[in-house]
């Protein structure tokens, strides 16, 4: 069972040394956002940890951002198992889905705050490209729902502040949260909308996960957590947002009402342009009492969306690889962790059971998901070890014989900036499928067998040489010798 509150989560990342409370006041307009991106910037990865910002001026509400994503450790403590269980959790989470319990008390609605008196300025909305963003952006997960069948959707659109009352939200033609909304719009209706700030790890995570049509996210997240996410209803509108959030701000999209969202800082690491997008009414903001502000951070990666975004979806692939479509020849997946909902590396290991087999399995990944490179080893590999698969780069892929490319893909241009020219506002993009498994019998390693090395390691402890722990791409290849 995971963690019932981002509290809870903050307590035990903090315990575990992954969590640093700054109380040197901040200004949200740039401190926080400059500070991550040096965290991500110059840190190696296991020495990164979540940020809890505690003194922020002009506000009583408290700044946390890196806590879901800072690392792969910190990740795991967010769905409190251990690094190397992740997938398995994924799994077991999208094949055993828990439907929500609807409550009528909830932490996030202790303060309510309608009409006249929503102000969002009392909330502390960083910037996070300061200096090139158009101004503060809440960077959470939104929720809205189908009119015709009633099923919500949980995803996470950046939303641009654009006064005390108003914002822009980048709800993208093609994502379900667009979708959602013409159900009602274009009935003539108001379509309903929330924000979820603070919620229980496991409904951010899952709130990241591509998850098929008409998939209820929060459904999901009851499965990762073994049981019902408490829910409640809004109270402006008959939406359920998770009761144990920390802020809900409830709001209403006109029909035809847009406004420019952007420029912002975008997943791929370069600057956005203005696109029109639907205005939104904020027309309630509920809260606990003394809430904590959540934020993600993105931009150039690596960076806490694209680190989250890769170590989710890399599960859910992996069951729809290994259960959806039948392919259990599949052992493991991994995910470079630059993904940011598009774009990015996937590393699949597996044990091939006929020739082609891994090419086939390679394009599946490509063709169902928005992953721009696909790389297909042998289960003999850590594909968590860079090293180890760029030597079956080396050793097993011939580029002639064990590629393939997929073109015509069409990738809106101002999320891929490999795409991006002068004349064009869209185009086809490609992707690669590269298959690095065992096709020639290549010969035994060049190492000694297995009892001669584990007598050298004796021997180099007797020798008091420094220690270390046997790395996985040592470990199989010593089996493999």
């Amino acid at each position: 069972m995971t963690h019932r509150t981002m509290r809870d989560f903050l307590s035990v990342l903090e315990q575990k040394g992954m969590l640093r409370r700054i109380t040197r006041p901040v200004d949200r307009m740039w401190e926080p956002a400059a500070l991550a991106k040096w965290m991500y910037q110059a840190l190696p990865a296991e020495k990164r940890f979540g940020m809890f910002f505690q003194n922020v001026k002009g506000s009583d509400i408290p700044i946390v951002t890196a806590a879901l994503g800072a690392n792969t450790a910190a990740y795991a403590a967010a769905l409190d198992v251990e690094v190397d269980r992740i997938n398995d959790a994924w799994v077991g989470a999208c094949r055993n889905p828990v439907p929500p319990k609807v409550v009528d008390k909830a932490l996030c609605q202790e303060v309510v705050i309608t009409a006249e008196d929503v102000c969002l300025s009392r909330l502390p909305i960083p910037v996070w490209t300061p200096g090139k963003d158009k101004g503060p952006y809440i960077t959470t997960n939104i929720v809205t729902r189908d009119l015709d069948t009633g099923i919500q959707n949980m995803g996470v659109y950046r939303t641009m502040v654009r006064d005390e009352a108003t914002v822009v939200a980048n709800l993208t033609p093609g994502r379900q949260g667009y979708a959602n909304m013409l159900t009602w719009t274009g009935k003539g209706k108001v379509a309903p909308i929330a924000w979820v700030i603070g919620a229980p790890p496991a409904v951010h995570l899952a709130t990241v996960a591509q998850l098929p049509y008409g998939l209820d996210e929060i459904t999901i997240a009851g499965g990762m957590m073994g049981e019902p996410v408490p829910v409640v209803r809004c109270k402006t509108s008959d939406l359920l947002v998770p009761a144990d959030a920390e802020i809900i701000i409830e709001g209403e999209i006109l029909a035809g009402e847009m406004d420019l969202e952007g420029p912002f800082g975008e997943f791929a690491g370069f600057m956005g342009g203005g696109v029109p997008r639907p205005v939104v009414h904020i027309k309630a903001i509920t809260h606990r009492t003394n809430p904590i502000y959540y934020g993600y951070t993105s931009q150039m990666p690596p960076s806490e969306s694209t680190t989250i975004q890769s170590l989710t979806n890399a599960g859910v692939w992996l069951k729809n690889l290994r259960h959806d479509l039948g392919e259990i020849a599949v052992t493991d997946l991994f995910v470079d962790l630059t993904f940011g909902g598009m774009l990015g590396h996937a590393i699949i290991a597996m044990k091939p059971g006929y020739p082609a087999h891994a090419k086939k399995v390679g394009r599946l990944l490509a063709d169902m998901s928005s992953i721009k490179r696909v790389t297909v080893v042998d289960d003999d590999i850590d594909i968590r070890d860079h090293t180890h698969v760029d030597w079956a780069m080396n050793a097993r892929y011939n580029p002639a014989r064990d590629t393939v490319l997929i073109d015509d893909v069409n990738v809106p241009i101002n999320m891929d900036p490999s795409l991006r020219s002068d004349t064009s506002q869209s185009t086809r993009g490609s992707k690669v499928v590269c298959d690095a498994t065992l096709k020639v019998d290549a010969g035994t390693f060049s190492l000694p067998p297995k009892e001669i090395m584990m007598k050298a390691l004796d021997v180099w402890k007797e020798i008091g040489l420094p220690a270390f722990e046997i790395p996985k791409r040592a470990r199989l290849r010593i089996e493999g010798s």
